[in-house]
């Protein structure tokens, strides 16, 4: 039986007695599914997963993203996060401090959930430690579910049935006019979601935001805003976060339709860093958003 040691009061287990590096049994993965489901993060300690271990376990959850435009790894389903030159592999030189890199690590200290800019969000990150910091570059999650559930009844009725327009560009504005490139731009046009959100499997509400949430649609563009900005505030204060300390070959999985996260600054010219992704598309809600 798999062992879920509690990360967090609100959200979080450690999985134990797992081995993904080998086919699963469909009871330990029902018991992984469930546990995703009600904790919203998963951590799995010591697990040396190969690019294609990875695909095979990820795959379970669902079909996987194919990596945007301008990613590296683009048009393929890992999505590399690395500090290496892109051209010299894990074991090579850092790439040097203008390289546009940087600039995309830079925005993923915004709090933020992965794909949300896309027509078809995504369900699930599972992000694998392949070279990690000895310092620095700890991942910081929080819950939009357990802040939603904290709110007063006033503004659930008030933020019910309101619908946030999300654009990988506006996060990127927020680091550098120019990180997202043209070709980003028109790929990844702003696109709608439902500020509040049901998870189909347990029926418990989050609301759904990021640094991605440009407006509210039917608001004035600056309350849209601040109402954006204290949702967020309210579901990051200090006392709601977890800060995961990367070990290496830890494989994380969150929840993007619930969670928050966000990189914390290491010296990224000192210290390597080689992450693998796989993103788990949320079928349902694209399907969704198309009828």
């Amino acid at each position: 039986m798999t062992n879920f040691e509690p990360l967090h009061p609100l959200f979080g287990v450690i999985v134990g007695d797992v081995d993904l590096t080998g086919p699963l049994a469909d009871d330990v993965f029902a018991e992984i599914r469930a546990a995703f489901e009600k904790y919203s993060l998963l951590v799995f300690h010591d697990q040396p997963v190969s690019d294609e271990q990875q695909l095979a376990f990820s795959r379970r959850f669902g079909p996987l993203e194919l990596t945007k435009i301008g990613a590296l790894g683009a048009g393929t389903e890992l999505v590399i996060l690395t500090n290496v030159d892109p051209d010299a592999g894990p074991d090579g030189a850092i790439a040097p401090p203008e390289h546009r890199l940087h600039g995309s690590h830079r925005a993923n200290s915004l709090w933020h959930t992965d794909s949300s800019f896309k027509k078809t969000p995504a369900l699930a990150s599972l992000l694998s430690g392949r070279v990690v910091p000895s310092v620095g570059a700890e991942t910081e999650f929080a819950s939009m579910r357990a802040a939603y559930a904290a709110l007063p009844d006033e503004t659930k009725q008030h933020i019910e049935g309101k619908v946030v327009m999300h654009s990988f560009a506006n996060s990127r504005n927020q680091i550098d006019k120019d990180l997202a490139s043209s070709a980003e731009r028109d790929e990844l046009p702003p696109v709608p979601h439902p500020m509040v959100k049901a998870n189909p499997a347990t029926g418990e509400k989050s609301f759904y935001l990021a640094s991605h949430a440009a407006h509210i649609v039917g608001m004035p563009v600056e309350d849209g805003k601040s109402l954006i900005a204290e949702l967020i505030d309210a579901t990051t204060a200090a006392d709601r976060v977890y800060r995961h300390a990367w070990r290496e070959h830890d494989l994380v999985m969150w929840d993007n339709r619930c969670m928050l996260h966000r990189g914390q600054p290491f010296d990224d010219q000192k210290y390597r860093r080689h992450m693998i992704r796989t993103t788990v598309s949320d079928v349902d809600a694209g399907a969704e958003a198309a009828a």
